[in-house]
């Protein structure tokens, strides 16, 4: 089902502004008090996403399939909140609360009686975003989270765009992943493009699709150019981090994840999928997201 205007709900505090659609519960925009956007317009030239987010599993499958109980149910890449309309649970001036329940739909690709609440608040020069994923039926869950925000690179401010970096909060010298032809995770690890604590920004790093941290010493990092103002990103709860553009694109993706994409060759159960986080009957868990502007001096 197509998007619509009046789904938009907007809200506003601590210096910024944003929009959110009932359709995926999807940050369309984030602006700061000066209206200048720092978040990607959705250009169809390049990508039509935004800020989706990843539920109940990130990244792909292998065949698009996973196996539980012996029957095998299909998911496309990323799951299926992105594209289901989830409802308005309370709203002030400053937030908001999306939910998505299941139901007949998500049944068939995704036997579980879940609950995903969604919120999205602006206080103090930030926008902090909390998924919080509960399992509402008698059995253990399966599932995987991720946010997927589209930064604008450049920012709105003046600076070049190859000088735009991200700095993280540790050294990062581990190896990181890369997908296969197929979205899967490559067997063999890459050397990292990160140079102690700073990746500079180019074009050429993506050309072979996203760089992966399956296992980050940090969990923060800072995104900008140097002289300019800049964006800080924490996400406390999940382990991994996903970095993505196509090559020429005005956004670079900062993609916190609790889960990632099949390893190539994969047949198992998807309770034996990496990433994946049982939830036991009842149980719920929250995973966040702060996005911060900060402005130099």
């Amino acid at each position: 089902m197509p998007d619509q205007p009046e789904t938009m709900i907007e809200i506003a505090g601590g210096g910024l502004s944003a929009g959110i659609t009932a359709l995926g519960a999807e940050l369309h925009y984030l602006r700061d008090a000066e209206g200048r956007d720092l978040l990607w317009d959705g250009d169809p030239a390049f990508w039509t996403g935004r800020a989706p987010l990843l539920f109940p599993i990130v990244g792909g499958l292998n065949r698009d399939s996973y196996h539980l109980d012996g029957e095998t149910y299909h998911l496309a890449k990323h799951g299926f909140a992105r594209r289901s309309r989830f409802s308005v649970a309370g709203q002030t001036a400053d937030h908001v609360i999306f939910r998505l329940e299941a139901d007949a739909e998500t049944r068939a690709v995704y036997p579980f009686d879940f609950r995903l609440d969604v919120r999205f608040t602006l206080h103090d020069g930030a926008l902090t975003v909390t998924a919080t994923v509960a399992n509402r039926g008698d059995t253990p869950m399966p599932a995987s989270f991720g946010f997927h925000p589209a930064l604008r690179w450049p920012l709105p401010y003046g600076q070049p765009r190859d000088i735009h970096r991200i700095h993280f909060a540790r050294p990062e010298p581990a190896p990181i992943r890369r997908l296969d032809g197929d979205g899967l995770v490559s067997p063999t690890p890459r050397p990292t493009p990160i140079e102690g604590d700073v990746l500079p920004l180019a074009d050429a790093l993506f050309t072979d699709d996203a760089i992966i941290l399956d296992t980050p010493a940090s969990r923060a990092v800072t995104y900008g150019a140097p002289a300019g103002p800049q964006l800080a990103i924490d996400f406390p709860d999940m382990p991994m981090l996903g970095i993505w553009t196509k090559p020429g694109a005005g956004y670079i993706c900062i993609e916190p994840w609790h889960g990632i994409a099949d390893p190539a060759g994969f047949l198992g159960d998807i309770f034996a999928k990496p990433g994946i986080l049982t939830f036991a009957p009842g149980e719920e868990n929250a995973f966040t997201m702060h996005i911060a502007l900060q402005k130099p001096g």
